[in-house]
C-alpha cells in the first residue's frame, strides 16, 4: 500500500515536470513567433521607409545639369557658384579634362557628391553612438525631420549658396541608412540578418531604378519651363520625405530596450573624439566592451571596406567619363545603363544574395570582388557595346553582393549598447571612401587614360582580397 501511494506521488511529480516543460516549450515557441513577426515587420518598414527616402535623394541625380546651368545665370559674380566653378576649373585645367559642358557638370556633380559623403562619414558615427543611448526610433525621427528640411531649403534655394546649404542638411541628417542597418541588427539573428542587409540592398536597387527616372520626367520639362523649375520636384521631394517621416513615426517601434541601452556617449572630451577622429574610427576606438580578437577582426574588415569602396566608388564615377568619350553616349543612353546596373543589383539580391546561408557571406563576398577584377578589365578594353555592358552586368553583381556581406559579417560583433556605434562607424568609413575615391580616380583617368585607370583598378582590388582571406567570422549566434 505504501509503495503504491509512493508510486502514485512520483508519477504525480514525473506528470507536474512534464506538465511544465510542456508549458514553458509552448512559452518558448509563442514567444519564438512573436519575435519573428516583430522583426519581419521591422525589416519590412525599414525596407519601405528607404525607399521612400532613397526615391528622393535619387530623383536630383538626372536634375543636376539643369540645376547648375540655372545657377550659373542666376548666381552670377562673386557667389559661391562661381568659387567652385572656379576652383572646377583649376582642378580641370590641372588634369587635362577637356572644356566641356557635360566634363564639368559631371565634376561639379562629384564635387556636391564628395561632400554629401564627408558630411555623412561626419554624422554617422555620432548618430550610431546617440541610438545606442537614446533608442533608435527617436534618432531615426530626428534624421528623418532633418532630411526632410534639406528639402524645404531645396525648394527655397533661389540662389546657389541655399542649395549647397540644403546639401549640407541633407548629409548630415543621412544617418537614417546606418541606423537602418542598425536596426534589422536588433531585429534579427545571425541566421535571419542576411535576408535583411539583402532587403536594404534591394532598396537602394530599386531607389536608384526608379528615383532617376522620376528626376528624367522632371529634367524633360525643366527646360520648357525655365524659370524656377526646381520648385516642382523638390516639393515632390518633399512630399516623400513627409511621408516617410508619417509613415516611421507611425510604423516603427523601438528596437533596443531601455535595459540594453548605453548609459552615455562618455564623459571624456577624448571619448567624444573617438566618434570625429578619422584614425580613432579606422581604431573602432569608441567601441568598448569587446575582446582583443574581435576587435582585431572588426579594424581589418573596417580597412577591408573603406580600401574596396575607394576603388569601387571612384571607377564607378569614372564611367560617365568613360561612355561619354568613348561611346558619345547621350544623358537618356546613360540612364539606361545605370537603370540595367539597378535592375540586376535587384536581381541578383532579391534572388540570391538574401537566400545565402549563414557563415557563407566571406565566401560570397570575395566572389564579388573576384568576379569585379575581369569586368574592369572588359571596361577597360570594351571597343563595343555589347562587351562593355557584360562588364557592368559582372561589375553590377559585385555592387550587390560585396557590401550587403561585409555588413552582415560586421553586424555580429559587439553587444546591442554598441551596435549603434559600430555599425555608425562601418558606415562612415564607406562614406569616406566614397568622399576621396572619385577625386583619386578622376585624376589617374584624365592623366593616364581610361584603359589605365581600369586596370590598374583590378590590379589594386588584390589588396583588399587577399586581406579578405586573413578575415575569420565570428561564429553563428
Amino acid at each position: 500500500m505504501g509503495d503504491t501511494q509512493s508510486e502514485d506521488t512520483m508519477n504525480g511529480h514525473v506528470e507536474d515536470i512534464n506538465g511544465k516543460g510542456t508549458a514553458e516549450h509552448e512559452s518558448n515557441m509563442k514567444e519564438e513567433e512573436i519575435d519573428g513577426r516583430f522583426s519581419r515587420r521591422a525589416i519590412m518598414v525599414v525596407f519601405l521607409s528607404l525607399l521612400l527616402d532613397l526615391l528622393a535623394f535619387t530623383m536630383i541625380l538626372p536634375l543636376l545639369p539643369s540645376l547648375l546651368d540655372y545657377y550659373a545665370q542666376h548666381d552670377k559674380g562673386d557667389g559661391w557658384y562661381s568659387m567652385l566653378q572656379s576652383g572646377v576649373n583649376h582642378f580641370r585645367e590641372f588634369l587635362g579634362i577637356p572644356d566641356t559642358e557635360r566634363y564639368n557638370s559631371v565634376l561639379f556633380g562629384g564635387i556636391i557628391g564628395s561632400l554629401f559623403s564627408f558630411l555623412q562619414f561626419v554624422a554617422s558615427p555620432v548618430i550610431g553612438a546617440a541610438s545606442d543611448v537614446y533608442g533608435r526610433r527617436p534618432l531615426m525621427m530626428l534624421t528623418m525631420v532633418g532630411i526632410t528640411s534639406s528639402y524645404v531649403m531645396w525648394a527655397l534655394s533661389h540662389n546657389f549658396q541655399l542649395f549647397v546649404l540644403a546639401r549640407i542638411v541633407g548629409g548630415i541628417s543621412k544617418g537614417n541608412v546606418s541606423l537602418s542597418t542598425t536596426i534589422v541588427t536588433d531585429v534579427s539573428t545571425r541566421k535571419t540578418r542576411g535576408k535583411g542587409m539583402a532587403m536594404i540592398g534591394i532598396s537602394f536597387s530599386l531607389g536608384f531604378i526608379v528615383g532617376p527616372m522620376i528626376g528624367a520626367l522632371f529634367a524633360r520639362s525643366a527646360a520648357a519651363q525655365g524659370g524656377a523649375f526646381y520648385v516642382q520636384p523638390a516639393l515632390f521631394a518633399l512630399f516623400l520625405a513627409a511621408a516617410d517621416v508619417l509613415f516611421v513615426y507611425m510604423y516603427l517601434d523601438e528596437t533596443l530596450p531601455e535595459e540594453k541601452r548605453a548609459q552615455s556617449f562618455g564623459n571624456s572630451f577624448k571619448e567624444a573624439q573617438n566618434l570625429i577622429n578619422p584614425v580613432s574610427l579606422f581604431c573602432f576606438s569608441a567601441v568598448k566592451k569587446t575582446t582583443k580578437k574581435d576587435m582585431s577582426m572588426l579594424r581589418l574588415l573596417g580597412f577591408i571596406y573603406f580600401l574596396y569602396l575607394f576603388i569601387f566608388s571612384g571607377l564607378e564615377f569614372t564611367l560617365t567619363f568613360l561612355v561619354h568619350k568613348r561611346f558619345q553616349y547621350t544623358s537618356i543612353q546613360q540612364g539606361r545603363m545605370f537603370v540595367f546596373m539597378g535592375l540586376i543589383m535587384a536581381l541578383v539580391q532579391g534572388g540570391f544574395v538574401r537566400r545565402i546561408k549563414p557563415g557563407k557571406e566571406k565566401r560570397m563576398a570575395v566572389m564579388g570582388m573576384v568576379i569585379l577584377m575581369p569586368s574592369f578589365l572588359m571596361i577597360a578594353n570594351a571597343t563595343t557595346t555589347t562587351l562593355f555592358y557584360a562588364g557592368l552586368a559582372l561589375f553590377a553583381f559585385a555592387s550587390a553582393s560585396v557590401v550587403p556581406c561585409m555588413t552582415t559579417l560586421v553586424s555580429v560583433y559587439g553587444s546591442a549598447d554598441q551596435k549603434g556605434t559600430i555599425m555608425g562607424i562601418f558606415r562612415s568609413l564607406g562614406a569616406l571612401s566614397r568622399a576621396f575615391g572619385p577625386v583619386v580616380s578622376s585624376a589617374v583617368y584624365w592623366a593616364y587614360g581610361a584603359s589605365t585607370c581600369y586596370i590598374a583598378g583590378s590590379i589594386l582590388l588584390v589588396v583588399p582580397l587577399v586581406l579578405f582571406t586573413m578575415v575569420k567570422p565570428q561564429k553563428m549566434d
